[in-house]
C-alpha cells in the first residue's frame, strides 16, 4: 500500500514523497529487560467554546485513549509530564485529573504508570522561600500518591528561582522524599526543555551540578527507584549512570541517543522515560522486545530508523517537541483532529512538519498511507499548500 503526495521544501517548491506501509504496532512480544515509560501527550477539545490559550478544555476520550494503546504494546505512561505540556499550558488541577482518571485505567489493568508532581502551582513571587516550595512539592506528591501511583519528582522553576546553591537542593530534596509512600523517581529537566531551569542543582555546569544530583541520591537512595535526566548527552548520562548509588536506576530522557543507551555497554544500561516514545511507540515495543530476546540486529532495525526523526522532533527550540508528538498522534489517526493546549500546533513551521513526514515515513512509523496523506492534507491546505497530486 503506498500514496504519493508533494511535500514543501525551502525555496517555495514541492518534491514528490511516496508514503509506505509500515508494520503494525503490536503486543510486546517475550520478556523485556528493560523498563520502558512512554511520556503521553494531551489532546484537546476543538469544539469546545473557549479561549484556547487562556483555557484548558481536554479532549479525555481521546487522550485516555492514547494511554490505552501505549499500555496495550507493554509500554508503561508517565503521566502529566512535559510532554502532556505540564508546565506549559496544562494546569496543576487539570494534571491532577488526568493522573486520577488514568490511574483508575491503570489499576482495572494492571498497567504500568507513574506520574509527575512537582510545584507548578506556585507563583514565583520576590517573597516566595524554600519552605514554599517544600510544601508545594509535598501538596502535589501527597495527591499523586493517594490515587496509588508512584510520584516521578518533576524539577522545579521555583527552586531555581529561589535557590541560593547547592544546600538548598539537598534540603527540598531530603524532606520531600522523605515523606513518600513509596520511591520516586527523579526528573533532571535540563535548560534545552526549559530555559527558567538553567542553573538546576545550583550550578550552570553541568558536571558540577551532576556531582551534587549524585550526592542527593546517595544521601536518599532508600526513597528514589531511578532517576531520568534529559539533557541530550549521551556522554553526560553514561558518566552519570555508573555513578548512581546501588539499586538506582538510570531512566534515559535523551531523546537523540536512546538506542546505544538503552542497549548499554559493559558498564551498564538505562531504562527508558521517553517523549519519543509517545511518537514511535510501536517501533519502541518491537526494540524493546528484540532485545529482550536477545536480537540485537532487530533492536537496531526497529529503533535506528527512528532518530533522525526524533532529532527533528527535538530539535531547537526544543521546548516544542510536543507539536511533532501530537501531529504524529494526528497523522495515524489516533485523534481526529490536531489541537494542542494553548495552541501549540503553531510553534512549528510548515517546513517542520513536512520534514517530519518524510522521516516518519523513512522510520515506517505510519500504517495507513492513504489515511496519513487525507489527514496531512488537511493541515497543509490551513497554511495555504496543496499537497495532494
Amino acid at each position: 500500500m503506498s500514496v504519493t503526495i508533494k511535500l514543501p521544501v525551502s525555496g517555495g517548491t514541492l518534491e514528490p514523497v511516496t508514503l509506505l506501509a509500515g508494520p503494525r504496532p503490536a503486543a510486546a512480544d517475550g520478556q523485556w529487560n528493560r523498563i520502558g515509560y512512554a511520556a503521553a501527550h494531551v489532546v484537546c477539545d476543538p469544539l469546545a467554546d473557549n479561549d484556547p490559550w487562556i483555557d484548558t478544555a481536554v479532549d479525555w476520550d481521546r487522550t485516555l485513549a492514547y494511554r490505552e494503546y501505549l499500555w496495550s504494546i507493554g509500554l508503561g505512561v508517565a503521566e502529566a509530564m512535559d510532554t502532556a505540556q505540564r508546565g506549559m499550558g496544562l494546569s496543576w488541577d487539570t494534571s491532577l485529573e488526568l493522573v486520577q482518571r488514568s490511574m483508575e485505567m491503570a489499576k482495572s489493568g494492571g498497567h504500568l504508570i507513574a506520574s509527575g508532581a512537582g510545584t507548578d502551582h506556585l507563583d514565583i513571587t520576590p517573597d516566595l522561600t524554600i519552605d514554599d516550595v517544600i510544601a508545594a512539592y509535598e501538596m502535589q506528591c501527597e495527591a499523586i500518591e493517594a490515587t496509588g501511583s508512584r510520584v516521578i519528582l518533576m524539577a522545579s522553576r521555583a527552586l531555581t528561582a529561589v535557590a541560593t546553591g547547592p544546600d538548598d537542593y539537598a534540603k527540598v530534596y531530603a524532606r520531600v522524599l522523605g515523606g513518600l509512600r513509596q520511591p520516586a523517581i527523579l526528573h533532571w529537566l535540563g535548560e534545552m526543555f526549559d530555559p527558567a531551569l538553567k542553573g538546576y542543582w545550583g550550578s550552570d555546569d553541568h558536571m558540577t551540578a551532576m556531582a551534587t544530583c549524585l550526592e542527593i541520591l546517595k544521601d536518599n537512595a532508600a526513597n528514589i527507584d531511578g532517576i531520568k535526566i534529559s539533557l541530550l548527552s549521551a556522554d553526560k548520562e553514561i558518566h552519570m549512570r555508573n555513578r548512581l548509588p546501588e539499586g538506582v536506576k538510570m531512566y534515559t530522557g535523551d531523546d537523540f541517543n536512546y538506542p546505544d543507551l538503552i542497549q548499554g555497554d559493559e558498564d551498564g544500561y538505562s531504562h527508558a522515560l521517553l517523549g519519543i516514545f509517545d511518537p514511535i511507540a510501536g517501533a519502541a515495543a518491537r526494540a524493546l522486545s528484540a532485545l529482550g530476546a536477545g536480537d540485537n540486529a532487530a533492536y537496531r532495525q526497529a529503533f535506528d530508523p527512528t532518530v533522525p526523526l526524533s532529532r527533528h522532533i527535538f530539535k531547537a527550540p526544543t521546548r516544542y517537541y510536543k507539536t511533532g508528538v501530537v501531529f504524529m498522534a494526528y497523522l495515524n489517526a489516533h485523534q481526529d483532529h490536531f489541537t494542542m493546549v494553548g495552541g501549540q500546533e503553531s510553534t512549528r513551521s510548515t517546513l517542520h512538519l513536512a520534514e517530519l513526514i518524510r522521516l516518519a515515513n523513512d522510520a515506517q512509523l505510519f500504517t495507513d498511507p492513504d489515511d496519513v496523506a487525507r489527514r496531512a492534507s488537511a493541515v497543509f491546505a490551513a497554511r495555504g499548500v496543496e499537497i495532494l497530486a
